[in-house]
């Protein structure tokens, strides 16, 4: 599963690892998060994340 990065904070969102402290479970695709989800670090929105380039 592809990772992607905030382009506010540069928080990586890792699909292995989900978001536990948002009751995220590990294995949650970032097209699976909920529409509210919000990056950890700094608050935005998904529309803010772009898909890391490996």
């Amino acid at each position: 599963m592809k990772k992607y990065i905030c382009e506010v904070c540069d928080y990586i969102y890792d699909p292995e690892k989900g978001d536990p402290d948002h009751d995220i479970p590990a294995g949650t695709a970032f097209e699976d998060l909920p529409e509210d989800w919000t990056c950890p670090d700094c608050g935005v929105g998904k529309d803010n994340f772009k898909p890391v380039e490996e």
